[in-house]
């Protein structure tokens, strides 16, 4: 697969300039009784409110000490490591989507296991969570969105080469737990480089 053009990765923005009720031009305001500026349309009162994305994914785990991870066929941080992982759909719990990632990405068969990190990122306005999971065939079949889907033993994590600092937080309490033989779920937050 070839890498997709740079015109291929577009994410969707997070303001708006038009109203999606009424097509007026939105304004940047604060609204009567709230607290923080919004995206509101003083045609028709619509306050289109922005939440932060829900990021969901899975560390499965194959005969205990070893990682499936999936190298990356889409930006952003395309060629690179990443858990199997993405962004929540309307109409799934974490569960399902955490499923349906992994589905997607690594064409795995997992166990699932219990809600492992959640991981607030308020500077790119995501939450992700991760849940622990045990692959019960080493059968991958990864789809469009990785270039392949490999295992990985613990000692051999592609530590430097890995997608996403949650992706590198999230997998360096997997091997800490293991090592300690017991785990646990880990809460936490992700502040922005100097550089983000």
């Amino acid at each position: 697969m070839t890498q997709p053009s740079a015109s291929f990765y577009f994410p969707a923005p997070r303001t708006q300039s038009f109203c999606n009720q009424c097509g007026s031009k939105l304004t940047r305001l604060v609204p009567p009784d709230d607290n923080r500026m919004r995206d509101v349309c003083e045609n028709c009162g619509a306050v289109h409110y922005q939440n932060p994305r829900n990021v969901v994914g899975i560390v499965p785990m194959w005969k205990d000490d070893q990682v499936l991870l999936c190298r990356r066929a889409i930006e952003p941080r395309y060629n690179t490591w990443t858990l199997p992982a993405g962004f929540m759909e309307l109409g799934e719990t974490l569960g399902q989507g955490a499923l349906r990632e992994m589905a997607e990405e690594a064409g795995a068969q997992v166990e699932p296991g219990p809600l492992f990190t959640v991981i607030s990122v308020p500077y790119a306005e995501q939450v992700h969570a991760y849940y622990l999971a045990k692959v019960t065939s080493d059968v991958l079949d990864p789809g469009p969105e990785s270039l392949e889907a490999r295992f990985f033993h613990l000692d051999d994590i592609p530590w430097d080469n890995l997608a996403f600092r949650t992706v590198t937080a999230t997998l360096e309490r997997y091997v800490a737990d293991h090592k300690a033989g017991r785990f646990q779920i880990h809460e936490f937050d992700i502040a922005p480089r100097d550089h983000d």
